[in-house]
């Protein structure tokens, strides 16, 4: 019979995180950790300050939705929940003009977590708030593995405030590069042949198949950055990234691109990601662009179908 190890939760959380200002949130604030709260509460969070200043008082983590304009700030607490957190995050979402709010915890206590489905059901539908629970496993002697359990969120807040934002600025920004990048495409034969052309949206990404159900490719414009990203998405398939990064110096020499290789070991997916900074307010560039994501992508095809097998 086969031996299977036993998944042993870690209770004592400041084993990990002795102090939650000088360990839990500069851990929290990294890249691929903060992927991991993203995943779970369905934000894509960009950490734009830790110890951010609001008055007198410092939220622990004050982020951006990546490519919207959306503001989120954080809150950790390797402890039960208590009423004096409950305030600041109120607080906190006052002056930061927060559009989500996420109380991250040891332990939601039944009266903070009915305070938080209150707050979501009789505020602005602007705004969200998200309660978390932190959990930590291991098997055996294995490393820590984290997991944020979702106890409350607003009910269907995305998309609301989706329906509700489509006639704002960026969206309308973002439906009329769409457009225009579908308009010029359209006469590039190449990248037609290789590629099926998406509707225009009011998103900031679009994507392409590749032929692949696990894998695609996707273009991102970053308003706030003035920057396009494109990147070869892989949905949940750690061996299939590990191909790829063997073969990093030949990928990048083919499409003549420098990529920013993102396991993402905490995370479902991986990305592979090139970044080129550009004035996208500036619509007489808009050209250029095209035909620079155009023939990045049909180098990055190429290169990344060929390692694929």
């Amino acid at each position: 019979m086969t031996e299977l190890e036993r998944l042993e939760e870690i209770k004592d959380l400041r084993k990990i995180w002795p102090h939650e200002a000088l360990d839990f949130t500069p851990w929290l604030a990294f890249d691929e950790n903060i992927g991991i709260l993203s995943n779970a509460i369905g934000l894509e969070i960009t950490v734009e300050e830790t110890e951010s200043s609001v008055g007198n008082f410092n939220s622990d983590i004050y982020a951006v939705e990546s490519g919207t304009d959306r503001r989120i700030i954080i809150e950790n607490q390797l402890a039960d929940t208590d009423h004096d957190h409950l305030g600041k995050i109120i607080t906190y979402a006052s002056g930061k003009s927060a559009d989500a709010v996420v109380w991250v915890v040891k332990r939601a206590r039944d009266e903070h977590r009915s305070a938080i489905e209150w707050l979501n059901n009789h505020t602005d539908l602007k705004i969200g708030f998200f309660l978390c629970e932190i959990k930590l496993y291991k098997i055996g002697n294995s490393k820590p593995a984290v997991k944020f359990e979702v106890i409350e969120k607003p009910n269907d807040w995305s998309n609301k405030i989706r329906k509700e934002a489509i006639s704002t600025p960026s969206h309308q920004f973002r439906y009329e590069y769409w457009t225009q990048f579908n308009e010029y495409a359209e006469n590039n034969a190449l990248f037609i042949k290789n590629f099926h052309l998406r509707k225009a949206s009011t998103n900031h990404w679009m994507d392409f198949s590749i032929g692949k159900s696990d894998c695609h490719l996707a273009i991102s414009i970053i308003q706030k950055r003035n920057a396009i990203d494109l990147e070869f998405y892989i949905n949940d398939d750690k061996t299939l990234f590990d191909k790829f990064y063997n073969h990093k110096t030949a990928i990048e020499t083919e499409t003549g691109l420098e990529f920013d290789w993102r396991k993402l070991p905490d995370n479902k997916a991986s990305r592979i990601i090139v970044e080129k900074n550009v004035d996208l307010n500036n619509r007489t560039e808009w050209n250029s662009q095209f035909d620079w994501i155009m023939d990045s992508l049909i180098k990055m095809k190429k290169s990344f179908k060929k390692y694929m097998e």
